[in-house]
């Protein structure tokens, strides 16, 4: 099942609603966030359908409680939630710096498992020193996929890059995250960087994931 915050086009919405995209169609879901949605067991009623090519797609989680980014030997460290961005939009990034990206996958926490997955494309200012190099940007979307669908090996597509495999132990990850602390529905956890690429200061940029979507934004120069 994929998952989405949209707004028909041409009608914009302060917070959007949560859709399940059908094919080339997306039906409004009586729940307020994705978070609502998976506490209440993840599922709402339909309530009006929409062409796909008929609206706005949405950051699907706009206000993660928190996001954990983990690197490839299990640790992890905490990022901004205050820094997510959506698909297309445009994103700032401090003044004269290089700017390279992480691209890989995002993993929703539920209830009791991570029970969704999404693009994602943490962005980082080379010039700059930890932490403050990759405090500004976290785009995540365009939609959520439940991980009942989602391929174990997805391959992770980057402007500029060399394709990579996204291989991941999404629930050794959620328990180790949960250790002596409470992880509540909506938190992130990102996997490590499947792909690292270094941009223009002006770029349009793309992360494909085969079976998960293709999430777009753009850099803008200040």
């Amino acid at each position: 099942m994929r998952l989405c915050m949209f707004h028909p086009a041409g009608m914009p919405l302060e917070r959007g609603w949560v859709g399940r995209i059908e094919g080339d169609e997306v039906v409004h879901l009586a729940s307020q966030t994705l978070q609502h949605l998976f506490t209440g067991g993840g599922t709402a009623r339909d309530h009006a359908r929409y062409p796909l090519a008929g609206v706005e797609l949405l950051v699907p989680l706009p206000s993660p409680p928190s996001i954990r980014v983990f690197d490839a030997s299990g640790s992890f460290e905490f990022a901004n939630p205050a820094a997510v961005v959506g698909p297309d939009a445009r994103v700032g990034h401090p003044p004269g710096s290089p700017i390279a990206v992480d691209a890989g996958l995002a993993g929703l926490v539920g209830p009791e498992t991570v029970v969704a997955v999404c693009p994602v494309a943490r962005l980082r200012a080379t010039a700059l020193a930890p932490p403050k190099d990759r405090d500004f940007a976290i785009a995540l979307g365009p939609w959520f996929t439940t991980t009942d669908e989602a391929p174990e090996r997805p391959t992770v597509r980057a402007t500029g890059a060399e394709p990579a495999a996204s291989v991941f132990d999404w629930e050794g990850a959620r328990r180790y995250a949960a250790e002596n602390t409470k992880l509540r529905v909506g938190d992130l956890l990102l996997a490590p960087a499947a792909v690292v690429v270094d941009l223009p200061l002006a770029a349009r940029v793309s992360v494909d994931v085969d079976g998960l979507g293709e999430l777009r934004f753009a850099l803008e120069s200040p």
